[in-house]
């Protein structure tokens, strides 16, 4: 009987101990939580089926058969705003989608070829605007917005069954951000 009569108080102490251990934790988490170095958003999503048909002729002028080519052109308007206290540059941007055999990511346009596909494909001149370009620095509390385009080389009716569409945007030095877009995609 007298060696139990003052475990009471070890059952307490070790309970106390735990509480101020996991205080102690919390708020060391909390002091030390930093918040992302930028957020962003799709604000708009387009995409557009292109079926071409190219009838190639050799140098003598005689045609050879056709060759048909499938792809979806997928503009986004994508904002990114930056919540640190330092400057991030924009590396890169790709569109990704996931389709019945995997994942297909595309590389955003670059500006000399964002312009190129209004010249191609002049029904689309609607969708022009701004293009969000690399390396663009986005000072602290700033926001950089504009226009992407990708291709993704499959047929229609693949593109209707996709799974996703996400976006990745890339920053020096730090770590990808992944967009799903909240917003329906529009079929032009």
């Amino acid at each position: 009987e007298d060696y139990a009569k003052g475990s009471s108080y070890l059952v307490w102490t070790v309970i106390a101990a735990f509480v101020l251990v996991s205080v102690g934790i919390t708020l060391f988490l909390l002091a030390n939580r930093t918040s992302p170095v930028a957020a962003a958003e799709v604000t708009q999503v387009w995409a557009h089926a292109v079926h071409t048909i190219n009838t190639p002729m050799d140098a003598s002028g005689v045609q050879s058969a056709g060759e048909v080519f499938n792809q979806v052109l997928v503009f986004a308007n994508v904002r990114i705003r930056n919540q640190s206290s330092e400057p991030n540059v924009l590396k890169e941007l790709l569109s990704n989608v996931t389709l019945d055999d995997g994942i297909h990511s595309s590389y955003a346009a670059t500006a000399t070829d964002y312009a190129r596909i209004f010249v191609a494909y002049p029904e689309l001149s609607g969708l022009r605007g701004k293009s969000l370009v690399r390396n663009e620095v986005i000072a602290p509390g700033q926001v950089a917005g504009g226009m992407i385009v990708s291709a993704f080389h499959v047929s229609k009716e693949e593109w209707t069954a996709r799974k996703d569409l996400s976006f990745t945007v890339q920053l020096k030095f730090h770590p990808d951000l992944t967009i799903v877009p909240s917003v329906p995609i529009v079929e032009q």
